[in-house]
């Protein structure tokens, strides 16, 4: 029965690394007086980010849980397709957001949110081709079922570390200043000084 929890483990890790790109949404703090078109944009944004940013922990959360030494695969496979259906929605979501938002009141602004709200896309288009990849895992074959989550986690992986420079390019200067003033985006206990270590 061993080989396919270890694997499982992995993948909430490597999970725990997409989750940031949430929260890059949402640290710092601010006491800049600022300007009211940005901060109206950013309210509007922060909004939309914050219910998103708490499913995307849900899903990242149930992954987790599923990761003891009883599940089976088939539990896990049917969690593991769950949580990152929701990730894919979520990140549309916050895509949707953006886009509804408008451009930032800054220098290059209609840039920025194009470009945030393309990558944002990108990222919910990779989840929801992970969620077909694990659909399509077989939960008959111990050993096959494992190599295919190796497989999933490697991707998982792989999207966790890919950029999210669009979204810290739209929120690089007033606009970031903005958004910390921002009651929903002020994320919980995420240090914006350094990345999280914990997860």
């Amino acid at each position: 029965m061993e080989g396919t929890n270890p694997v499982n483990k992995k993948l909430a890790v490597a999970l725990s690394g997409g989750a940031v790109l949430v929260l890059a949404l949402s640290g710092c703090s601010s006491s800049d007086d600022g300007n009211k078109k940005l901060d109206a944009w950013a309210k509007q944004v922060c909004d939309a980010v914050k219910p998103q940013a708490r499913k995307i922990e849900a899903a990242s959360t149930a992954i987790q849980k599923e990761t003891s030494d009883n599940s089976t695969p088939e539990d896990i496979r049917k969690t593991d397709a769950q949580a990152f259906q929701d990730m894919a929605d979520a990140y549309k979501a916050i895509g949707a957001g953006v886009n509804t938002a408008g451009a930032p009141n800054v220098d290059g602004g209609e840039l920025k949110k194009a470009n945030a709200v393309k990558e944002l896309n990108d990222i919910a288009a990779a989840y929801a081709a992970l969620k077909t990849q694990v659909d399509g895992l077989d939960i008959k074959n111990q050993a096959k079922f494992a190599d295919g989550l190796k497989g999933v986690a490697t991707q998982l992986d792989k999207l966790s570390k890919s950029g999210n420079d669009a979204l810290k390019a739209l929120e690089e200067g007033d606009v970031g200043k903005s958004m910390a003033k921002q009651a929903s985006c002020k994320s919980t206990p995420v240090s914006p000084a350094a990345p999280s270590t914990a997860g």
